[in-house]
């Protein structure tokens, strides 16, 4: 008889599942440790430097500078901004925005260390467990989200449903909530595999069963990563610095690009022309409203220059992260302005109203610390020159410490009291 052909077996397919799946080398408990370590203190400085640029709106002052009204707990953190030092909201928002861009190739080196520990059969294997998947859920989840409406903020991308103030701030929590479980859960076995190579009394699970041939150390792969945050660092991080770093931030607005030369050359994030601002809202029938309980004054601007002018060197520093250097500011001090409405001794807060119509911060509050503080001026030149319309002719508001969106541009009523 012909002898029957052999049937070959084929090899099962390995799933995600399957511990021998990934062969990646380089995966191990200590590659993993230093990359968690590292984002345990650079998410640390960006939590903390985010409440301070939420604080610095102001939120729980008036209701049109808080854009999250149902914070409720969540807004125990707020306190009355400083006005001094004057570039604290440069330092603190460009802190935030650059290490959020530095962190980027260490979070997501991170992310790949461990995704086979996402496979892992069974999905829960004790309540300790489940508490460790879901503080991974909302940690992965969080950061996620957190870092890429982030980018898109800093790019001017709005693609995001919703308002980003909203969005970045609950989800900041979010995040924060895994984060805090996780790393409770996890940073005692971070130092243990840091200090003696492996987890507690166990194989390094996060090592490949069956590598690959090395073609990059650990220590090569690290290097890989904290070269890629440098680029980051470099092509990013100008944004807040004139000359050379400037022209070099090529991945951020605001930089990349000189503003040119003159009094008025220095950035801006909305023109006139962006928001609809026409001329003839600002020729000679302009006239600032200034109200109190003195009654309501109307003054033109050759007024406002009669007035007595005092002079300021403070920056514009805006929540995408970038911001001038200090620019020379003169013009009426607000608190001059208050006595006029009626506050002769202690000026309140003012809520300021813009000749711009539409746009977030278009109207904006300022607490009663801001107005007093004599370098908080109504600006009607920089840099010994008229404003440009783009930086707020014929009058703006500039104020020491204050994110960009509160020093308002194209200002038209003041109105001085308790908000």
């Amino acid at each position: 008889m012909p002898e029957r052909p052999r049937i070959r077996s084929l090899p099962i397919p390995r799933t995600p599942a399957d511990p021998g799946f990934w062969r990646s080398p380089v995966r191990g408990a200590r590659f993993t440790a230093v990359l968690g370590l590292v984002l345990l203190v650079g998410l640390t400085v960006l939590f903390v430097t985010g409440l301070l640029s939420y604080a610095a709106y102001n939120p729980d002052l008036n209701r049109v500078n808080d854009k999250t009204p149902g914070k409720g707990l969540l807004g125990f953190y707020l306190f009355s901004w400083p006005t001094g030092p004057h570039w604290l909201y440069r330092l603190t928002q460009g802190l935030h925005v650059t290490a959020g861009i530095v962190l980027v190739p260490v979070l997501l080196a991170k992310l790949w260390s461990v995704i086979p520990r996402f496979f892992a059969l069974p999905p829960v294997r004790s309540v300790g467990h489940a508490l460790e998947r879901l503080s991974l859920l909302l940690l992965v989840g969080g950061a996620l989200f957190q870092f890429v409406t982030g980018l898109l903020n800093i790019q001017l991308d709005y693609l995001f449903p919703g308002s980003f103030y909203t969005l970045h701030f609950y989800g900041a929590w979010v995040f924060l909530a895994g984060f805090l479980t996780h790393t409770v859960l996890k940073t005692p076995q971070a130092v243990r595999a840091l200090r003696d190579g492996l987890p507690r009394g166990g194989p390094d699970v996060l090592a490949a069963p069956d590598p690959l041939p090395a073609t990059l150390s650990r220590r090569g792969a690290l290097a890989l990563v904290g070269a890629g945050s440098l680029l980051l660092l470099i092509t990013s991080a100008g944004r807040s610095f004139d000359g050379t770093p400037r022209r070099i931030a090529l991945l951020t607005p605001r930089g990349g690009t000189d503003p040119g030369p003159g009094p008025n050359a220095f950035q801006v994030n909305k023109t006139a022309t962006a928001v609809r601002i026409r001329p003839a809202d600002t020729g000679e029938n302009w006239r600032l409203t200034v109200r109190g309980p003195a009654g309501e004054f109307r003054l033109s601007r050759a007024e406002l220059l009669a007035m007595e002018q005092h002079t300021a060197h403070l920056p514009i520093a805006c929540v995408e992260g970038w911001s001038t250097s200090d620019q020379q500011w003169r013009g009426v001090r607000l608190a001059r302005l208050a006595a006029l409405a009626g506050y002769p001794d202690r000026p309140p807060g003012v809520f300021v109203e813009s000749l711009q119509r539409r746009g977030s911060f278009r109207k904006a509050a300022l607490r009663d610390n801001q107005v007093r503080d004599g370098r908080s001026l109504l600006a009607l030149e920089v840099n010994g020159a008229s404003l440009s319309p783009d930086h707020g002719y014929p009058a703006r508001i500039i104020v020491p410490a204050a994110p960009g969106v509160l020093n308002t541009k194209w200002v038209e009523t003041l109105t001085f009291g308790e908000l």
